[in-house]
């Protein structure tokens, strides 16, 4: 999308940034998820880049959290990239030297194998590339990361694809003030809470779908942060909320819940 900018999740290295690329080449790097959305609402960038789910560590708690928060922003597109871990040393480092391995949490969890295996102690950071800017210099230091990031901090590659599964892959959204019409290969996001007084709610909701044959391709709960055990849930679903169908569906969650967000629709993503 030539002109716009695209704040992503950063520094430059990141698997958000590869994401990002995709979309256009005037990236903002941001320091966390919350910053690339407040970005967007500001009106400082024109859209941000965002993880929401990986293929072996599931969903990206933070990003639904927010979503379904104060920030009243709409999807507006979705990508999905192949991941592939790297681990990351100064040059001339060993496998024996490495005491300590630097990463973002869902990046650490992806690699708990070989970590385990190595006998590493792991650090958080906030992004991967976080991480390569903070071992340099440090020869018992090691970093999980793209191979971009090795080129852009000086760093060699000691070891690839140390993920515990492959393929491996990550789903990242496109947040704008605005989400995208309709192409005829769409999918849409919602979520929404259920009554606690009301037995069977959660069943009633996906009857709507099935009644008329749409497609889930995704749900998922999240505690609500009001109470234990109170939980909101998040649907993608085959469709437009344009299209009749999907409108008619959309009014009837409405009326049945007490809490229902319209995310967006946007084109499904073909890998």
């Amino acid at each position: 999308m030539p002109g716009e900018t695209i704040a992503y999740l950063g520094p430059r290295g990141t698997f958000t940034e590869e994401a990002a690329l995709e979309v256009g080449d005037r990236l903002v790097a941001c320091d966390s998820i919350l910053e690339v959305l407040r970005a967007v609402d500001s009106g400082r960038v024109d859209m941000g880049v965002v993880p929401i789910e990986n293929s072996i560590e599931g969903p990206v708690g933070v990003t639904l959290d927010l979503l379904a928060g104060e920030y009243d922003l709409c999807i507006k597109g979705e990508i999905i990239i192949r991941v592939r871990h790297n681990l990351l040393v100064n040059r001339g480092a060993r496998m024996e030297d490495i005491r300590e391995v630097y990463s973002h949490p869902q990046s650490l969890a992806q690699c708990r194998g070989f970590i385990e295996e190595a006998g590493l102690i792991t650090h958080s950071t906030p992004s991967t590339a976080a991480a390569a800017m903070m071992i340099r210099g440090r020869q018992e230091l090691a970093a999980i990361g793209t191979r971009r990031a090795a080129e852009l901090y000086g760093l060699e590659v000691l070891a690839v694809n140390i993920q515990d599964h492959d393929p491996n892959f990550t789903r990242f959204i496109v947040l704008a003030a605005e989400d995208h019409e309709p192409t005829g290969q769409d999918k849409t996001s919602i979520v929404f809470s259920l009554a606690e007084d009301r037995p069977g709610g959660l069943y009633e909701v996906l009857g709507f779908f099935a009644e008329v044959g749409i497609n889930l391709t995704k749900i998922e709960s999240r505690p609500s942060k009001l109470g234990l055990g109170r939980y909101i849930f998040f649907i993608d679903f085959e469709g437009h909320r344009k299209d009749e169908t999907v409108a008619g569906i959309l009014s009837k969650i409405s009326q049945k819940t007490p809490f229902m967000k319209i995310l967006g629709s946007y084109p499904e993503y073909k890998i």
